[in-house]
């Protein structure tokens, strides 16, 4: 008899979490974004939950949680409940790079969500200070390798999308300047425009506007092909960098148990977003790069995931970098 009545309970369990995830969302859902706001993740989540929040009839609110290159506001939504009321938008340093810069690291990115769909590919770019001496990326180079030691170098903590492809783009070059830490790309960007840090990389959502502006300097794109946002920007191969080419992405996850059918009204809803041409619009005008729909699909995800794992590890422990 205990052995039915456990039977029992059991199918009760999965017709209860089948009823709620058919109902699902009754509520508000917490987006959180492991950044300040005003950064690119901040900017991307809130363009694509903007059309989100419209199909799924309930309000995504952004919850801003900042520090560790991003891997505390993901550690707590990874230990968030897996009912798809809280789910997070990740990036390449917090699901890519982190595990090899912080040894201790309390989630396994391949292992503890439930992926939902990759957001947007945003291109890095080599910014300054606007009265930084150099005019195009060939004078930019001398200057870093004539005056390492005296250059400082801004990103939004280690493990983010600044840091590591900051740790790359001095790899690739032989240089250490002073790395700069703030709890975002915002805070960072702000100090670059006001003179008070000599450079950075970042992803072309957070730049293009103040290059466009004249508030900062760009000296090159590390894509393939120059940006529509940023046609007068050259590429590094085009600037004469060989080997630094990196483009950063955004996705959207889940903690690890969210039934599946919640993951599915969750990728539907972001796959409608991207399909939507204000939302293209928006993420196009600041230089994103919209994901083929086989690239946005929970499994495509998760493949990326695994590869950028394994892309950046030998690149990073080789540079010596650590959060710890």
């Amino acid at each position: 008899m205990k052995t039915i009545a456990l039977a029992l309970a059991a199918v009760a369990g999965l017709a209860a979490t089948g009823a709620q995830a058919q109902g699902y969302p009754t509520r508000p859902i917490t987006m959180i974004v492991p950044f300040a706001a005003g950064g690119p993740t901040d900017v991307i989540a809130r363009i694509v939950t903007d059309h989100m929040s419209r199909t799924l009839g309930q309000q995504i609110v952004i919850e801003n949680v900042a520090g560790a290159g991003g891997t505390t506001g993901i550690t707590r939504a990874a230990q968030s409940q897996a009912d798809g009321y809280t789910i997070m938008m990740g990036h390449m340093g917090t699901h890519g790079a982190a595990p090899a810069l912080y040894p201790n690291l309390k989630y396994d990115p391949t292992k503890d969500f439930a992926p939902i769909g990759l957001a947007a590919g945003t291109p890095i770019v080599i910014v300054a200070k606007k009265d930084f001496p150099a005019n195009d990326l060939k004078g930019f180079l001398e200057y870093l390798k004539t005056n390492s030691d005296k250059v400082n170098m801004a990103h939004a903590g280690v493990g983010s999308v600044s840091h590591s492809t900051g740790i790359f783009f001095n790899s690739v070059i032989k240089v250490k300047p002073t790395m700069v830490a703030y709890r975002g790309t915002g805070p960072a960007l702000n100090d670059l425009m006001a003179n008070t840090v000599d450079f950075m990389t970042d992803q072309i959502v957070n730049v293009a506007p103040q290059i466009q502006g004249n508030n900062i300097k760009a000296f090159a794109i590390a894509t393939p092909e120059r940006s529509p946002v940023l046609p007068n920007v050259p590429t590094t191969k085009e600037a004469g960098l060989e080997g630094y080419e990196v483009s950063a992405w955004n996705a959207v996850f889940a903690p690890k148990a969210t039934p599946p059918d919640v993951v599915k009204k969750l990728s539907d809803a972001l796959m409608k977003s991207l399909d939507d041409e204000n939302t293209k619009k928006r993420l196009l005008d600041l230089g994103g790069v919209i994901p083929s729909n086989a690239e946005r699909t929970p499994e495509a995800l998760q493949k990326l995931v695994e590869s950028e794992v394994a892309r950046w590890t030998p690149v990073l422990k080789a540079a010596g970098a650590t959060a710890e």
